[in-house]
């Protein structure tokens, strides 16, 4: 039920992880999955950083003669600032002309393509979104990883939905939450089901209804096939017969 492809948003060499990127290794929520190398982008960032503190004591003067009351909050603001650290939310000002003058200096701009950065820094280490396994694995350590690069696909192991096709003409008997009954082929595996979606349309050359149901189960894997039985309504005097007994609906 919950996949997903993943794309790489930023370039750079695919460094070390913690655990190996293949295919079957399992991940945590949060762990991280792909780490790529952001030596270049953190060097940008810290250079803006530098930019940025550079124009907060160009205006350190000014402020202590035209914006007594907002002069100390600027200088506790950069006592307090470390290119090493993220930046901190830059001090509100106290009056329209205050907010001016610091818009001139080009504090907010620069403040803000820091933050940007700071952003798209994060995005070098691509986390798992939920507890899963990985299913497809197209980079190796040491490899160049590109903007928009498809690098693997992730899945959580623990929900699964079955697509099923179902008569039209049973359509009103299915309700959502309705249990299901699902077997594998060699009917080692039952599992139940609930029914949670119903489709809105219906095929035109089969005459069949999509429905969606969940299960879960630790002995089931993507791709496997199921049997499912539905109950859907009551018929008296009924017997189930073999399909291939049935030539031209005789």
């Amino acid at each position: 039920k919950y996949r997903v492809k993943l794309f790489s948003e930023v370039q750079g060499v695919l460094k070390n992880s913690r655990k190996e990127f293949r295919v079957g290794v399992s991940y945590k929520k949060g762990e991280v999955l792909l780490n790529i190398n952001s030596d270049e982008h953190n060097a940008t960032l810290k250079a803006q950083k530098s930019i940025f503190q550079n124009l907060i004591v160009s205006i350190i003067p000014d402020l202590r003669m035209d914006f007594p009351e907002s002069f100390e909050k600027w200088e506790s603001y950069l006592k307090n600032f470390d290119v090493e650290d993220p930046i901190i939310k830059i001090p509100e000002p106290d009056s329209d002309k205050e907010k001016y003058f610091i818009t001139a200096k080009n504090i907010y701009t620069t403040y803000y393509n820091i933050k940007n950065l700071e952003v798209r820094l994060n995005k070098y280490n691509i986390r798992a979104p939920f507890d899963g396994v990985i299913t497809e694995a197209n980079v190796n350590k040491g490899a160049l990883v590109r903007v928009g690069q498809n690098v693997g696909e992730f899945i959580n192991t623990g929900t699964y939905e079955l697509a099923l096709s179902i008569n039209a003409a049973l359509a009103n008997d299915l309700r959502i939450g309705k249990k299901v009954v699902l077997k594998d082929r060699s009917k080692s595996i039952e599992v139940t089901g609930k029914l949670v979606r119903i489709s809105g349309k219906i095929d035109t050359t089969s005459q069949t209804l999509e429905v969606y149901i969940e299960v879960r189960g630790d002995n089931l894997r993507e791709g496997m096939y199921l049997e499912a039985n539905v109950f859907a309504r009551n018929v008296p005097n009924a017997y189930e017969i073999p399909r291939k007994l049935l030539i031209n609906k005789e």
